[in-house]
């Protein structure tokens, strides 16, 4: 039996899953998990050969709990199941070794075939994500210098408090603004922030 873990914080798309993966004949879900924390706990307990996981959900997000997993050497293979196609994310789930990244959009056929193609050792990413590997702009533009600044922007700081905070002049902090836009090809700081986060340079 394929034992497995699920990870979503919505209530009625976790008894989904777990009645529908239990219909399958050779898998078992042995926990049930509304966020990353208490995912990571029943990964602990129970052992699981999968853990599918959603990305977003309070206390721990799926990525930070898949990080964890890998950082300890966990055998739990993660499978991130997402409505979110971000090149940020799946640039994360790759480098924490996550061996599937799909879709909610999916057709559960698809999610159950791709737990038993990871459980014979393969990957299996969504072809949605898999142009983003090979995306010019995948790396960050910005150096190191420029993400302090713009992480300091995110943060809410106004241009004088993070002159003082790096010990830069006013005028210094607003070139590097300009640089930071100029080299994000966005028109403003707000803007400038969502790319930013959106391809997850900011962790």
């Amino acid at each position: 039996m394929i034992r497995i873990v699920i990870a979503e914080d919505q209530g009625m798309l976790l008894g989904a899953l777990r009645s529908l993966l239990s219909m399958e004949d050779d898998m078992e879900v042995v926990g049930l998990a509304k966020n990353g924390e208490e995912a990571l706990a029943l990964v602990g307990e129970h052992q699981p050969d999968i853990c599918i996981m959603d990305i977003e959900m309070p206390v721990k997000t799926g990525l930070d709990a898949a990080e964890e997993l890998h950082c300890i050497g966990s055998d739990c293979k993660v499978i991130i199941l997402t409505t979110f196609a971000r090149p940020g994310y799946f640039e994360r789930a790759r480098k924490s070794s996550v061996r599937g990244y799909l879709l909610k959009d999916s057709p559960i056929e698809e999610l159950v075939t791709a737990i038993r193609t990871i459980m014979d050792g393969k990957r299996i990413y969504a072809p949605e994500l898999v142009d983003f590997v090979y995306e010019d702009d995948s790396e960050n533009p910005l150096t190191d210098r420029e993400s302090q600044v713009l992480t300091l922007v995110a943060e809410g700081k106004t241009t004088k408090e993070i002159a003082a905070e790096l010990f830069l002049s006013a005028g210094t902090v607003r070139n590097y603004i300009s640089t930071i836009l100029e080299k994000l090809n966005v028109g403003n700081r707000i803007e400038a922030i969502a790319r930013f986060k959106e391809k997850g340079w900011n962790k």
